[in-house]
């Protein structure tokens, strides 16, 4: 299921797939409105070892901004983070358990928003006696795209027992953490014309951590880029005549990729935001598309665009500008 939330007054507004539930607003992700933040999206949780879970969400707009993050196991909140942070480990938990995430945004005026959707995961079985750490990840690299982003990937590392996650490190700092399946990651929301250093250490079920992975040396575009490397890709644009005689845009798109899933976008008509499009089940990787109302007028034409909403919380480059003409063939 999707949710489309409109940032300018649409008469209507119709999806390819899935159900739909079309909200007026006079902003955009409620800001300035003065009410509690929005349930988090895009959460999801990972076993780091057989005690820790690694638990991510993306930012929540709104205003006044937010404070804090709370974290939830069950019912029960066993962390809470400042607003800044979109990320968290939480330990102390048992092996080979299944446990159960949601988080909840609170305003700097102390509003607490819904829970997210909650996400589950499984800690692995401990196995008793170890002491053996994971080997070095080997020959990692890296390459920046555009201002704000970069792309890891390193040679996997090796355990008696398993690796269960990879950390990455920005100096001294742990940033991320992904499963130990995966051996390439998207860092966002980074500074332009910043030099960083990256490194990556693997972690086994029972938290030993590898030596660091040799440090790559990336430093962002200067200046505020067009975002391209963080753009959907692929982007079609076309209208066609509902059986109610009115006209409709039908967009397509490959997702911009990025480690974690693409929930939101952004979509831009004839130069202003239209209407926001979140998706509330489980959203796209390969390929989306989406439909919307334009009016009943043959031969009008619209410049249509989007972008997504990044795992970070910050927004991605905007797609190519496609220009298309209601009642036109081919369009």
């Amino acid at each position: 299921m999707r949710r489309v939330r409109a940032t300018l007054a649409l008469p209507r507004a119709a999806l390819t797939c899935g159900a739909l539930l079309l909200l007026a607003s006079c902003g955009t992700g409620g800001d300035g409105d003065g009410h509690a933040p929005g349930a988090p999206v895009g959460v999801t949780a990972a076993a780091g070892s057989a005690t820790s879970v690694h638990v991510m969400w993306d930012a929540v707009t709104a205003s006044p901004s937010v404070g804090t993050y709370e974290i939830y196991r069950g019912t029960a909140k066993v962390k809470e983070v400042p607003g800044s942070e979109h990320m968290v480990d939480v330990t102390r938990l048992k092996p080979a358990t299944v446990y159960a995430f949601t988080v909840r945004a609170r305003d700097t005026d102390g509003r607490l928003g819904p829970r997210s959707r909650e996400v589950t995961a499984r800690t692995p079985v401990a196995v008793a006696a170890d002491h053996s750490a994971p080997t070095r990840p080997g020959s990692p690299q890296g390459r920046v795209i555009g201002s704000r982003a970069v792309q890891l990937s390193w040679g996997g590392s090796t355990d008696d027992r398993g690796v269960v996650s990879y950390d990455i490190y920005q100096g001294g700092a742990k940033i991320h953490s992904v499963s130990g399946a995966q051996t390439a990651t998207v860092v966002t929301g980074l500074r332009p014309g910043t030099r960083y250093s990256f490194t990556v250490r693997a972690r086994d079920a029972a938290d030993n951590l590898s030596p660091a992975s040799t440090a790559v040396p990336l430093t962002t575009a200067p200046g505020s880029d067009d975002g391209r490397g963080t753009a959907p890709t692929d982007f079609g644009a076309k209208t066609h005549r509902g059986d109610d005689g009115a006209y409709y845009i039908d967009l397509s798109w490959v997702p911009p990729r990025t480690d974690g899933v693409v929930t939101e976008y952004q979509i831009d008509l004839d130069g202003q935001p239209a209407t926001s499009l979140v998706w509330g089940g489980t959203a796209p990787r390969d390929r989306a598309t989406y439909s919307f109302y334009v009016g009943r007028d043959a031969g009008e034409s619209h410049r249509v665009r989007l972008r997504a909403r990044l795992p970070d919380g910050t927004w991605g480059g905007f797609s190519a500008e496609r220009t298309v003409t209601t009642g036109e063939a081919g369009s």
